[in-house]
């Protein structure tokens, strides 16, 4: 992470004598822990080719090569010895075509307003390979550090969504064989979003506001998107309340009735689950003491909802807008 230039490999012998990849860099990379590492060069003398005469390590791009064929043939069953014999006559690095996941990746769009990320492509990589190896230890260090510098917004346009796209892609192309995959991600990514934490003193809502309520349509469980949005709002300090996947039309209704929420945000990931009788009838529930009744705003998530759009409701694009929404909501 930090600001990606420790990312770049560097030929040896440009800029300083320290030229290439720290080894906290490299380790990001590829997907393992920095412990992983210095465990394979103890072991098996995968080590950098130059070592400097200071405490830090730098990789040249031809120890980089080196460390990619040995992950590659780890995550393929092979024995880590055996893996590293084959990997000290590997010179070349990944050539674009390779066949693994990783390199199915397609560069991030950067949100607009976003905090600097280094190389967002490296990120994603770096957890892709990490989740085809199953290596479930890289990929919660990887999403817990990731959400802690980068916040959670950052950390789910960036990285989040598009390895998560590149695994679906691939598992779509080559039958059930990567579905595995996947749901580690997606446990790890959850996991981690439960863990975001908000600032020591959360924001005071405006007098008289509720929380804001999270649910999944009745039949729509998909609810990793609502769970970033929930991290989000606890990072901005906001109140919610999550209700998660395929919730009851009869409970939400009632929620909303105890709650008084000052937004009610219904997810739905495809048109089946849509349910936009649901969605009039939750706008149109009121609250209160005649005379000061409320009523929540209702904000579309999903793609379920494309298409026409509801009078009086918002249907936010993205995570980012859809917390400027509700952060203008809940702040009167």
């Amino acid at each position: 992470m930090g600001d990606g230039r420790s990312d770049q490999v560097r030929e040896p012998g440009e800029g300083s004598a320290e030229a290439g990849v720290t080894t906290g860099a490299l380790a990001r990379r590829l997907g393992v822990s920095p412990t992983t590492l210095r465990s394979w060069d103890r072991r098996y003398g995968m080590g950098p080719a130059v070592r400097s005469g200071g405490r830090h390590r730098r990789w040249t791009p031809q120890d980089v090569a080196m460390l990619e064929e040995m992950c590659r043939l780890t995550s393929a069953g092979v024995p880590p010895a055996e893996a590293a014999r084959a990997a000290k006559g590997w010179s070349d690095p990944l050539e674009p075509g390779d066949e693994s996941l990783a390199d199915d990746l397609e560069p991030p769009a950067r949100a607009a307003g976003a905090e600097p990320l280094g190389d967002p492509r490296q990120e994603c990589k770096g957890l892709a390979r990490a989740a085809v190896r199953l290596d479930a230890p890289s990929v919660d260090d990887q999403l817990t550090a990731l959400v802690q510098r980068h916040g959670v917004v950052v950390g789910w346009e960036e990285v989040m969504v598009p390895t998560l796209h590149a695994v679906g892609r691939k598992w779509e192309s080559a039958g059930d064989r990567y579905v595995e995959v996947e749901h580690l991600l997606s446990w790890h990514i959850s996991r981690a979003l439960h863990r975001a934490s908000g600032p020591a003193e959360p924001k005071a809502p405006a007098t008289g506001v509720g929380p804001i309520l999270l649910a999944c349509v009745p039949g729509e469980q998909h609810c990793l998107p609502l769970e970033a949005l929930h991290a989000g709002l606890l990072e901005q300090g906001l109140p919610t309340r999550m209700f998660g996947p395929a919730v009851p039309s009869e409970a939400l209704t009632a929620a909303v009735r105890r709650l008084g929420p000052v937004a009610v945000v219904l997810w739905s990931q495809t048109r089946s689950t849509a349910d936009r009788p649901l969605a009039r009838h939750i706008a149109a529930t009121t609250w209160g003491v005649k005379g000061a009744r409320g009523r929540p705003t209702v904000l579309l998530g999903g793609p379920g909802w494309a298409g026409r759009p509801e009078p009086d409701m918002l249907r936010p694009p993205g995570l980012r807008e859809a917390l400027t929404a509700l952060v203008g909501l809940a702040e009167g």
